[in-house]
C-alpha cells in the first residue's frame, strides 16, 4: 500500500487533482463539464444504437460527437491557461498548448474518418443488412448534441481558427448557394454569410445524409447507402478540418502569418527612419498562439544616439503587431572594434590574427589571385541599412562565412587591390584584410 501510494504522489496526479478543483470553481468550467458529460452520454448511446442497427454511417455522424467532446476539453484547456503565468522553462507562458489541442484534436477526428472509409469500402463488397428501428432517433441526439455545442458554449481557440483558416470545398459551395439566396432574401444574409460555421455544416450534412439512407433502405430496400453516406460523412469530415490542421501547424512550425508580412514589413522600414538607427538585423517573427504573434531583432545604432529612447520608439513602431517584442540594442563603435557574432565562428583559426583587427567591416577573398571582382557585402540575417555598404567582399568560386577582419582606422576598401596579409584557416579557405 506503501508503494502505491508513493507512485501516486510522484506522478503528478495531487498536482492534476488541485489544479481540477481550483478549475471548477467557476461558473464557465461547471457549463463545460455538463456539457461534456451530455455529450459522452450521448455518445455511448449512438455507439450502442451502430451496433444493433449495423449503420456505418451513423458510427461515422457519431465520431463527429467525439470530436464535439475534444473541443470542450480544449475549452477546460484555456481557461486554464489563462490563469497562468511564465515560468523559466517556459518563458512564453503555456498558450501553444492551445494550439497543439486543436492540431490533436483535428488530426484524430480526420484518422477516424480514414478508418470509416477503410470500412466503408470493405463492406461495398458485403453490404450487411441495416436496421432502421433506432436509426433516426440516433441521428436526432447526435444532432442536438452538434447544437448544444455549437450554440451553448464559445471555444475562443476553434473560433480564431474558424474564422482564420482557409475554406473547405463545403464551405465554398454552400457561401455559393447562400450568396444567391441572399440575393432573392436579403433578411438571410446576416445567419448565411459570410461563412457558415464548418462545423455547423457538418451537423446539418450527416444528419441529412442518415435521413437519405433511412427514406431509401425503408422504401427501396437499398442498404449499399449506408455505407456510401458513411464515406460522404467521413470524406466532409477530412474535407472541413484539413485546413484547420494545417493552419494550428503552421502556428506550431512558428511561422509568420502570411496576411501580417506586408505590415509587418512596412513597420520594419518604419523603424529606419527613426533618429540614430543604422539597420536592424536578425529578425524573426513567428505566432506564439492564434491572434498572438512573437519576435525578436538585432538592432545596430549610432554611438551618440539614445539607446533607451532609441528602444522606446522601436518598440512602440511594432507593439501594436508584435506584442511579445524582444529586442536587442548595440552601439556603432569604431574606434574600440566590437566583433560581430556571425556563424561558424568555432570553425576560424584566430592564433595569428592581430589583436586590433576584431572589427565588423572586413574583406572575404576565395581566390587571391583574382581580387579585381568586387561586389557589395550584404549583412547577414536579411538585414536592413540605410547608410552606405561598409565592407566589400571579393567574388571567388566558393567561401564559408566566417569572422570579418579589418583595420580598426579606416573603413575598408580594395585600393590597388593589394592584400597585405593573410590567415589560412583548417578548411583551406582564406581570410584576408585590407592593410592601411
Amino acid at each position: 500500500m506503501l508503494q502505491y501510494r508513493e507512485i501516486f504522489r510522484t506522478s503528478g496526479m495531487p498536482s492534476l487533482i488541485t489544479e481540477l478543483q481550483v478549475l471548477f470553481r467557476e461558473s464557465r468550467v461547471k457549463r463545460i463539464g455538463l456539457l461534456i458529460l451530455v455529450n459522452f452520454i450521448c455518445c455511448l448511446v449512438s455507439l450502442t444504437w451502430c451496433a444493433s442497427t449495423q449503420s456505418l454511417a451513423l458510427r461515422a455522424y457519431t465520431y463527429t460527437v467525439w470530436f464535439n467532446i475534444l473541443s470542450l476539453l480544449t475549452c477546460l484547456l484555456s481557461i486554464w491557461v489563462e490563469k497562468q503565468r511564465p515560468t523559466s522553462i517556459f518563458t512564453f507562458g503555456y498558450e501553444r498548448f492551445e494550439v497543439v489541442a486543436i492540431f490533436s484534436s483535428t488530426v484524430l477526428a480526420q484518422l477516424a474518418s480514414l478508418f470509416i472509409t477503410k470500412e466503408s469500402l470493405e463492406r461495398l463488397l458485403d453490404q450487411p443488412e441495416i436496421h432502421t428501428g433506432r436509426l433516426l432517433i440516433g441521428t436526432g441526439i447526435a444532432f442536438i448534441s452538434h447544437l448544444l455545442v455549437i450554440y451553448g458554449n464559445s471555444n475562443s481557440a476553434l473560433d480564431h481558427i474558424i474564422a482564420t483558416a482557409s475554406s473547405s470545398w463545403l464551405q465554398e459551395q454552400v457561401t455559393d448557394i447562400s450568396q444567391s439566396l441572399c440575393s432573392i432574401i436579403p433578411a438571410l444574409s446576416g445567419i448565411l454569410l459570410p461563412r457558415v460555421n464548418p462545423m455547423l455544416l457538418i451537423a446539418c450534412a450527416g444528419a441529412g445524409a442518415l435521413f437519405l439512407t433511412n427514406l431509401l433502405v425503408e422504401m427501396k430496400n437499398c442498404h449499399v447507402m449506408d455505407s456510401l453516406a458513411a464515406m460522404a460523412i467521413a470524406s466532409m469530415t477530412c474535407a472541413t478540418l484539413f485546413p484547420m490542421s494545417v493552419y494550428s501547424g503552421k502556428v506550431l512550425l512558428q511561422t509568420t502569418p502570411s496576411h501580417v508580412v506586408g505590415q509587418l514589413d512596412k513597420c520594419l522600414r518604419e523603424t529606419l527612419t527613426i533618429d540614430g538607427v543604422l539597420e536592424f538585423r536578425n529578425e524573426h517573427f513567428w505566432t506564439l498562439s492564434f491572434g498572438k504573434l512573437a519576435g525578436s531583432l538585432h538592432l545596430r545604432i549610432r554611438r551618440e544616439a539614445n539607446e533607451q529612447l532609441v528602444l522606446a520608439q522601436v518598440v512602440t513602431c511594432l507593439s501594436h503587431l508584435v506584442p511579445v517584442l524582444t529586442v536587442q540594442v548595440f552601439k556603432d563603435d569604431w574606434s574600440r572594434g566590437i566583433p560581430v557574432s556571425l556563424p561558424s565562428l568555432a570553425d576560424i583559426s584566430t592564433t595569428n590574427i592581430p589583436q586590433n583587427m576584431h572589427h565588423p567591416n572586413a574583406v572575404f577573398v576565395d581566390n587571391v589571385s583574382n581580387p579585381n571582382s568586387v561586389r557589395e557585402f550584404k549583412p547577414l540575417g536579411g538585414a536592413l541599412s540605410k547608410e552606405p555598404s561598409l565592407s566589400r567582399q571579393v567574388r571567388g568560386n566558393s567561401f564559408s562565412p566566417g569572422i570579418l577582419l579589418t583595420s580598426h582606422n579606416s573603413a575598408p576598401s580594395l585600393g590597388d587591390g593589394t592584400l597585405n596579409s593573410g590567415i589560412r584557416t583548417h578548411e583551406g579557405k582564406t581570410i584576408a584584410h585590407h592593410g592601411r
